[in-house]
C-alpha cells in the first residue's frame, strides 16, 4: 500500500475554510496520537477514529486520518468533549487524546485572554503537547467494520431510506422525518 500525503496544516485550513484554535487543537491532537500509534492516513478502514463532538477540529482529524462517515471508520458520540480515540488496526493500539485537565490553568497563569482567539491560536501553536492535551493508550476492543445496509422506499415520501432507520407508520414503511410529521400532524 502507498504511503498517503500528509496533508499540511495549510491545506487543511483551506479544506476547513478558515484558521481557528479549534482546527489547530485538532490538528495538534491527532498528528500526537497518529504517532503513538504508528498510523499513516487510512485509506480504507485501517485507522478509525471516535470523536466526541462536532467541532472545528474534527476537520483536522479527518484530513490527517482519514477517517470519515463515509467510510464508516469515523464514529461520533456527542458528548460535547475535545477527546479523539485512535485505533489502528495494524497493530492493534489505540490512543485516547483529550484536552489538558490544566489548561485554562495554564492559559491563565500566562495572562491569556479567553476570549482572544489569535492569542489562543499563537499559543496553541508553540505549547509543548503536555500542555495542551493528555495522551494515553488505551485498550479498546477493535471497533466493527463498516456495515452496508438494504435500502427501503418510504411509503409517505418516496425517497430510498436504510433499512436500519426505517420506521412502519399505519402499516406502510416510513423514513423518519415522514414518521414523526405522523406525530405532530
Amino acid at each position: 500500500m502507498k504511503k498517503q500525503h500528509e496533508m499540511t496544516y495549510d491545506e487543511i485550513v483551506a479544506f476547513h475554510g478558515h484558521d481557528c484554535p479549534g482546527l489547530l487543537l485538532g490538528y495538534r491532537m491527532t498528528r500526537a496520537a497518529m504517532s503513538l500509534i504508528a498510523g499513516d492516513r487510512s485509506e480504507d478502514e485501517e485507522i478509525v477514529a471516535i470523536v466526541e463532538n462536532d467541532a472545528c477540529g474534527v476537520d483536522a482529524l479527518q484530513c490527517l486520518t482519514g477517517c470519515t462517515f463515509g467510510k464508516g471508520n469515523l464514529i461520533f458520540r456527542d458528548y460535547g468533549k475535545h477527546v479523539y480515540t485512535i485505533f489502528n488496526r495494524t497493530n492493534r493500539k489505540a490512543v485516547r487524546v483529550s484536552t489538558s485537565k490544566n489548561q485554562d490553568e495554564k492559559r491563565k497563569s500566562l495572562g491569556l485572554d479567553p476570549n482572544d482567539r489569535q492569542a489562543f491560536a499563537n499559543w496553541l501553536r508553540s505549547a509543548p503537547d503536555d500542555e495542551i492535551m493528555e495522551i494515553k493508550g488505551i485498550p479498546l476492543p477493535e471497533p466493527d467494520f463498516a456495515r452496508i445496509h438494504n435500502s427501503v422506499t418510504c411509503g409517505f415520501c418516496g425517497e430510498l431510506v436504510m433499512e436500519t432507520r426505517a420506521r412502519v407508520r399505519n402499516g406502510k414503511i416510513s423514513c423518519i422525518p415522514c414518521s414523526e410529521a405522523s406525530m405532530t400532524a
